[in-house]
């Protein structure tokens, strides 16, 4: 039985030489793209679609994740400083990501991916081109999630490895001690690893998406991978929301923090995309 508190005391550094660092954060960031992008060319191959589409996909699905997840932390949590600095915007690497703001480029670059041609060069240029036949927008969102619930594992793991988004005091024998935190007065506090409880369930939905998919693989009705995702994703996240410290000032005193008000949209949304789904089946077997 434990009854310990776990001292959790992991530098964000793996290795440093001079002024270079390579950090477990970054390192987990990467290896969700890579393992995605395997996963991935395994549907293509079992589907036989082109897999040289997937070159473009990762790449619109680079951009959609960092720049979406940026520019929600700065939208969502804070607004009026970075209205006032909008060139730290383009400075990711110092820190303030947000899965719903992830979310939304996601969709949104997709849905660019399913119906439009988009090049940089030699020229840029944007046109409507149906070259990529049998790939809707849903249909490619149903088979990305089940990449993006595994991705959402390692990156919870780089949180909990840079001792940040961290939970509330807790007297639990799973309490993690935070060490090197970089947020005041928590060490020394045994605390909720809420990273973890993420982390474990982004796993767990990992396993579940693969299962519901390998059942009917391309005769899965479009939209209820991506629904399911959806509905379970910010429910967990919602919940967990109770357990985690405010990330900023002006959630102190609320009922429900942004991160909850933010998952409700998405909850709403991922019933639809289920409710639509059903009824697309529906009319398959009628």
């Amino acid at each position: 039985m434990l009854l310990t508190t776990i001292i959790w005391d992991i530098k964000p550094e793996i290795f440093q030489i001079g002024d270079f660092a390579v950090r477990w954060y970054g390192v987990l960031f990467a290896s969700g793209f890579l393992v995605g992008q395997y996963i991935m060319q395994t549907i293509y191959r079992w589907e036989k679609k082109p897999i040289e589409d997937l070159d473009v996909l990762m790449l619109y699905m680079v951009i959609a994740t960092v720049f979406g997840a940026r520019l929600g932390h700065c939208l969502f949590y804070q607004p009026d400083y970075y209205l006032e600095h909008p060139l730290e915007i383009l400075q990711p690497w110092k820190g303030g990501l947000a899965s719903h703001g992830a979310t939304i480029g996601i969709l949104l670059s997709i849905w660019l991916y399913a119906n439009y041609d988009i090049s940089l060069f030699p020229k840029f240029y944007i046109k409507k081109e149906k070259r990529r036949a049998g790939q809707t927008w849903l249909y490619v969102l149903d088979r990305l999630v089940i990449t993006i619930a595994l991705g959402g594992c390692f990156i919870r793991l780089g949180n909990l490895m840079n001792s940040e988004i961290v939970g509330r005091p807790t007297d639990l024998p799973w309490g993690f001690d935070f060490v090197n935190s970089i947020e005041g007065g928590i060490a020394g506090v045994p605390r909720h690893p809420a990273q973890l409880y993420e982390s474990i369930s982004c796993l767990f939905l990992f396993i579940f998406l693969w299962w519901l998919y390998t059942r009917t693989k391309e005769k899965t009705p479009e939209g209820r991978l991506v629904g399911a995702f959806m509905v379970l994703l910010f429910i967990l996240r919602f919940v967990y929301e109770f357990f985690k410290v405010e990330q900023v000032d002006f959630e102190k005193g609320m009922a429900f923090n942004m991160g909850q008000l933010l998952s409700i949209p998405f909850i709403l949304i991922g019933a639809y995309f289920l409710w639509n789904a059903e009824q697309k089946k529906k009319k398959m077997l009628q």
